[in-house]
């Protein structure tokens, strides 16, 4: 499973269509091996993407849980935590830490 694909299913508020494109994009662009495509390969390309996220929408909309939404913070400060313990010091941009 591609690494960047987070998880999107019981969060609140719920995923956006932009989060299930985003996921859509790196699925296709994982599996077609193109990081950005040919002109003559962009239509399958964008066709599929679309695809993926209609398909992801509806996968979506129809699981069912019983367990309470996720906090889209507290997600994020356990990533954070995690890729700290992996790779060490805090992730950085420019010399500056990111505010998660």
């Amino acid at each position: 499973m591609c690494r960047n694909i987070r998880i999107l299913f019981n969060f609140e508020p719920p995923a956006t269509e932009s989060e299930i494109r985003a996921a859509a994009e790196q699925y296709v662009r994982k599996i077609s091996g193109f990081a950005k495509p040919s002109a003559a390969n962009r239509e399958a390309f964008e066709r599929a993407v679309e695809e993926m996220a209609g398909a992801s929408s509806k996968l979506l909309d129809s699981l069912v849980t019983s367990a309470p939404p996720r906090n889209r913070q507290d997600e994020a400060a356990r990533a954070h935590a995690r890729a700290v313990r992996r790779f060490g010091r805090g992730t950085e941009l420019d010399g500056a830490d990111i505010a998660l």
